[in-house]
């Protein structure tokens, strides 16, 4: 059974925030479904060992392109 059945579909964004790098998972509900915040940052901490953020989007937001983790970081 799945973690977080209330996702519909996420994206982990990862990019660089005032030098440092930051892990961002950005989540569509599944169907009109509430998505708890604060759990879904336990679970990244309890399986990544890393902080997260969670960003909420609404349906449709992300792009059905196939990709789960999307690395924008930019080094100059």
């Amino acid at each position: 059974m799945p973690e977080h059945p209330e996702i519909a579909r996420a994206r982990l964004v990862v990019d660089l925030f005032d030098g440092a790098d930051r892990m961002t998972l950005h989540v569509e509900p599944a169907g009109g479904a509430s998505v708890d915040a604060e759990r879904v940052v336990a679970t990244i901490r309890e399986v990544t060992k890393l902080r997260g953020e969670f960003r909420h989007r609404a349906a449709g937001d992300l792009p059905n392109d196939g990709k789960v983790i999307d690395d924008v970081r930019k080094y100059d």
